[in-house]
């Protein structure tokens, strides 16, 4: 019994280390999605383009 829940718990953190890296990945996409706007639009939305750079963005063309 102790052999499954080992098992179980290998692949729990697989796919929770896997779930974090994507959703730090999508995140990066959308504040390079964000930093295309212009700085009015991204005001309107209470953002700016300081803190978008510093949270990180990847851009995908």
């Amino acid at each position: 019994m102790a052999q499954n829940s080992a098992g179980r718990g290998f692949f729990r953190n697989a796919v929770d280390a896997l779930m974090a890296a994507r959703e730090k990945q999508a995140a990066r996409y959308v504040n390079g999605a964000l930093l295309m706007l212009d700085d009015e639009t991204l005001k309107s939305h209470g953002l700016t383009r300081d803190e978008l750079k510093r949270r990180g963005a990847q851009y995908y063309l």
